[in-house]
């Protein structure tokens, strides 16, 4: 089973994500804030990530910017998943390394299909 990180300091969208994942058969790693997902993922590794930008400690940027600096993640398909909805917001997530970008409130569907699209263009992780 793909393991899908997530990071985000709402407890709600948190489960949310949590159920919609798991219900398409991913397996997830869920965190409350950027330090505590880094901290899992460098410990347990992950196929994939599904961030938010705000949140305390480390934010959704600066832990995608940790992903990209490290050998072992650097290829690995990161989704920002953020309240953030300007135009330059989602240029500032694509310069930092995202491979997508979406806001919220999300559609589940919507969220699945993305990553399933990131899962086959980079098998590399399977």
């Amino acid at each position: 089973l793909m393991k899908i990180l997530v990071a985000d300091d709402d407890d709600e969208l948190r489960g949310l994500v949590e159920i919609v994942l798991t219900s398409a058969g991913y397996t997830v790693s869920a965190h409350a804030n950027g330090r505590l997902a880094w901290e899992s993922l460098q410990a347990k590794g992950a196929d994939m990530a599904v961030l938010d930008i705000n949140m305390p400690e480390m934010d959704g940027l600066e832990l995608l910017d940790n992903i990209r600096a490290d050998q072992r993640f650097k290829k690995m398909p990161v989704v920002l998943l953020t309240a953030r909805r300007t135009s330059t917001d989602q240029e500032h997530g694509y310069e930092r390394g995202a491979d997508d970008y979406m806001t919220k409130p999300f559609e589940n569907d919507a969220l699945v299909a993305r990553l399933k699209l990131l899962e086959q263009a980079f098998p590399q992780n399977g």
